[in-house]
């Protein structure tokens, strides 16, 4: 692990809440979670405010989350989402609205929201925020308002370290045919489509269709069917480095218990599964083929205990994040920032 003595380079020139901007860099401290993966910057006197210590450094904390991956600021003063939300458009001025839903989420504040409303018993596996639709967040914003009393770590994985150890023969596969995700909506399977597509017109989910290259079937009384092919990997837009960028481990069937499968299998049939993952081409995706991306994911994460008052910057691309499990009132917020479109795949090529 690489100490803050030997970080590679100064961070941005902080200040005090009401100092100059001119106040000297040792008021920060940086050191790693992993090598060279999840930059942590400590203020190292109290009352610092995080909004005014990213403004006067800007362009250095984007160089860090391409860099790094992640940037964890730690002993700032962030009391709550609205000052959260001024550090997150102190790096992004444009904060995002979350479309095309995959889960349930409330907004607490303006383009903020809380983290998502899963049963705290259950695993979130590691992803890339939206890399099921054809665009996304090109970074996102995580802040600890209240930590779990237990476990409710986010962990994260390095996509730089992930990609590079998929099979040849699995990257190739879904590099050519892409993943095609199928996802049925309705009051009782899944979320609304009302809720994910943050509209109750018919008329608008399909224009919405139409436009990103999405099949769509209304089902029943008020039921909707979509079928999509996305990427399987993406280009950084700066770095230009490629990474594994797809969410079909966690759409595939298999990531249910079997219990559950089993039960809407037998209810639904396959076509009826809230969400399904497959190759591009429409064939299955094979168990273990998701099984090797899940471990890989797994066994190349790290994590940290959330502290109150933590913000957490992720480029999407880069890093992957996830949950554990937790007991107690865990509230994490977030917030997401520049959208990137992947035009390609909604004109219908690779």
């Amino acid at each position: 692990m690489t100490t803050a003595d030997t970080a590679p380079r100064p961070g941005p020139r902080p200040r005090r809440r009401g100092a100059a901007a001119s106040a000297p860099a040792e008021l920060v401290r940086r050191d790693f979670l992993a090598d060279d993966f999840v930059l942590r910057v400590q203020a190292a006197v109290p009352a610092l405010d995080l909004a005014a210590w990213i403004a006067g450094g800007r362009q250095a904390v984007l160089d860090d989350l391409d860099r790094y991956g992640a940037v964890l600021f730690r002993g700032f003063d962030v009391p709550g989402a609205d000052a959260f939300g001024r550090a997150a458009r102190a790096l992004s001025p444009e904060l995002l609205d979350y479309m095309e839903r995959a889960a349930p989420r409330t907004e607490v504040g303006d383009r903020i929201f809380n983290s998502t409303e899963f049963n705290q018993t259950q695993w979130i596996p590691l992803h890339h925020e939206m890399s099921y639709s054809h665009q996304w967040p090109g970074r996102i914003y995580f802040y600890c308002d209240i930590p779990a009393e237990d476990g409710g770590a986010t962990p994260l994985a390095s996509e730089r370290e992930i990609f590079r150890r998929i099979p040849a023969d699995i990257r190739e596969r879904f590099t050519r045919h892409g993943v095609q995700y199928v996802r049925n909506y309705g009051p009782d399977i899944d979320l609304p489509w009302q809720e994910v597509f943050q509209t109750t017109s018919r008329g608008q989910v399909e224009s919405y269709c139409r436009e990103t290259a999405t099949e769509f079937t209304w089902i029943g009384h008020d039921g909707l069917r979509t079928r999509a092919v996305r990427q399987a990997t993406a280009r950084h837009p700066r770095t230009g480095e490629t990474v594994w960028f797809n969410h079909a481990h966690l759409f595939h069937v298999s990531n249910m218990p079997e219990d559950i499968s089993a039960t809407l299998l037998e209810t639904h049939g396959t076509e009826g599964l809230p969400r399904n993952a497959y190759y591009g081409d429409g064939q299955p995706i094979e168990t273990e083929v998701i099984a090797e991306i899940r471990r890989l994911y797994v066994d190349h994460s790290i994590r940290f205990p959330w502290q109150r008052g933590d913000v957490l910057a992720v480029d999407n691309f880069l890093a992957t994040h996830g949950r554990e499990p937790f007991t107690g009132d865990r509230r994490i917020l977030v917030a997401m920032s520049d959208l990137y479109v992947n035009t390609e795949m909604i004109r219908g090529t690779q």
